[in-house]
């Protein structure tokens, strides 16, 4: 039986409203969030937030769920994994949705007992699929597929609810890594729902446009990193 394919940009659209409703965008050009990776921006999604707003979390999940039987297929995954600390409660939901065997992975081993990094029953060659809170330039991605295919995982997919989407470079680096990347929303989606009408005052919305048409400018004259390292 063929999975009927989900409407992408609905599904894109509501996930961006979700997301302003819930007030997950934060804006601060004056004391810019600084990412992992060293780059300063105007502005954070904070998809944790997600979590204390059921109806909205379960939407989203059914979402992420038809984008997995859809593009990836059911058939093509046998556990899920949620990488530390935000994609593990998605996972979560997301597993018992499928009904698939979860397990969760660490940014680093734990450094004590067993010194797991990746804690579940992971049986040699088991199709894992990764999910994830969100993703900028994808590098914290390849570091927890790694460890789990070391853990004798085979993945090929990452699920994420929210993609910056902000630079050209990161699906090509994720491919190179034997990774497809599929999310349920992207800056784009949020630029479309903020003009009709937008929750962002035009100062804020012209900052955020100036820092997603050029990150790393904007990012080094705001003491952040001046490039990227993949």
């Amino acid at each position: 039986m063929t999975t009927p394919l989900p409407d992408r940009a609905a599904i894109a659209r509501d996930t961006a409203r979700a997301l302003i409703e819930i007030e997950a965008i934060r804006i601060s050009p004056e004391r810019p969030f600084m990412f992992s990776s060293g780059l300063a921006s105007p502005v954070y999604i904070d998809c944790r937030r997600i979590i204390s707003f059921p109806n909205i979390r379960e939407r989203l999940m059914d979402h992420a769920t038809a984008i997995l039987r859809a593009e990836i297929g059911l058939e093509a995954v046998e556990a899920i994994a949620g990488g530390e600390t935000a994609g593990i409660p998605f996972a979560a939901w997301i597993a018992a949705n499928t009904r698939l065997p979860m397990h969760y992975v660490r940014k680093r081993p734990k450094g004590y007992g067993p010194n797991a990094q990746v804690e579940g029953v992971i049986p040699q060659g088991q199709r894992v699929l990764l999910i994830e809170d969100l993703t900028t330039d994808g590098g914290s991605k390849v570091r927890f597929v790694n460890a789990l295919r070391r853990a004798g995982a085979q993945v090929a997919d990452c699920l994420v609810i929210f993609y910056y989407d902000i630079f050209p470079q990161t699906r090509a680096m994720l491919a190179d890594h034997g990774l497809r990347l599929h999310s349920l929303a992207n800056w784009q989606d949020i630029l479309t729902v903020a003009d009709d009408p937008g929750p962002f005052n035009p100062g804020d919305l012209a900052e955020i446009r100036a820092f997603l048409d050029d990150p790393l400018d904007w990012s080094a004259r705001h003491g952040g990193a001046a490039r990227l390292t993949l």
